[in-house]
């Protein structure tokens, strides 16, 4: 008999991706997702196309804070993988009461339903962002992380709490993920690399935010899926499991070079305009991958350019641009 994964934000870029493997591995999946209008409701239709290909998907629009849906939800699922968030470090500064509501208020609403329904595995998407500006790294899990710059990053590091009161009075296994720079096929367009090839191939100029020595430890997005499917079998194959996990790729790349390898696979000139740094955006994330290693044999092997190359290419198809 097939597993069974409920995996939230299934129409997002990683949840699809996610959502696809375990297909693939012949697992039956729940996909639920809200359209949240943070962008274009287009990509996320295009994801679920892929999706909805295979036999053993079922999808479901629903608001992850609504009670009453989670409980239209079947009950005996193997795994659940919680991605569905308000996204985004700067756009939390201009709704810090949304960001609130769907990434405590939501999670809050699914980790109950878990206690209702004795769900007893979670693995929750965290983020880098819950580090702050921590120096150059490299970001260990055992690091203080408790001075935020962003409610979004607030409400990271506020989920990892309450998944570890479940876990301790309902003995829900839980492992937190912090994902780093997650890049690749499908991602978002608010994130800097799609934004910086849509101005590249309109050849419209990009605002440059600092002095281009900000960097980010950019994790393409088949090697998240291999960590998110390692843990994944960590935390089913064990028990009382409560770990906290970054998954990057342990090598920051600066906004120039970042900028560099971006024109070298497009072959085009990028037009810069220099702006200063945005409040509440860090200036490093470098990801300590010793624990994910250990415990699960984590490696990740894309390089960035190999990875721009694969976005690249998905990007052309996707906008039928004409080379």
């Amino acid at each position: 008999m097939s597993k069974k994964v409920l995996i939230t934000g299934a129409a997002g870029f990683i949840g699809s991706h996610l959502a696809e493997f375990y297909l693939n591995k012949n697992w039956s999946v729940t996909g639920i997702d809200n359209f949240d209008p943070f962008y274009d409701k287009g990509y996320k239709l295009n994801n679920l196309k892929i999706l909805r290909n295979h036999p053993n998907f079922t999808f479901s629009e629903m608001d992850i804070r609504d009670r009453h849906s989670w409980d239209k939800l079947d009950d005996n699922y193997d795994l659940v993988i919680h991605l569905a968030a308000k996204a985004g470090v700067l756009p939390s500064l201009e709704d810090p009461v949304g960001y609130v509501s769907t990434n405590l208020s939501g999670t809050t609403e699914l980790l109950e339903w878990m206690k209702r329904k004795n769900l007893k595995k979670l693995l929750f998407a965290s983020s880098s962002s819950v580090y702050g500006n921590a120096g150059k790294g490299p970001f260990d899990e055992s690091m203080a992380v408790d001075k935020p710059v962003s409610f979004y990053a607030s409400t990271k590091k506020s989920g990892e709490l309450l998944t570890h009161v479940y876990h301790d009075l309902y003995d829900i296994d839980v492992i937190n993920l912090r994902f780093f720079t997650v890049f690749g096929p499908r991602q978002r367009p608010d994130l800097a690399i799609h934004k910086f090839f849509k101005k590249i191939y309109n050849n419209e100029p990009i605002e440059i935010y600092g002095d281009g020595t900000t960097g980010r430890d950019y994790t393409f997005i088949h090697d998240t899926i291999n960590g998110i499917q390692a843990s994944a079998s960590y935390v089913m194959e064990n028990d009382n499991v409560y770990e906290t996990l970054n998954l990057g790729n342990n090598k920051p790349i600066l906004l120039h070079d970042l900028i560099n390898e971006i024109e070298a696979v497009t072959g085009k000139k990028i037009i810069k305009i220099e702006k200063p740094k945005q409040a509440g955006d860090v200036d490093f994330t470098f990801a300590s991958i010793s624990k994910a290693k250990k415990l699960l044999g984590y490696k990740p092997s894309t390089s960035l350019r190999k990875g721009l190359e694969a976005f690249n290419d998905w990007f052309i198809q996707y906008y039928k641009i004409k080379e």
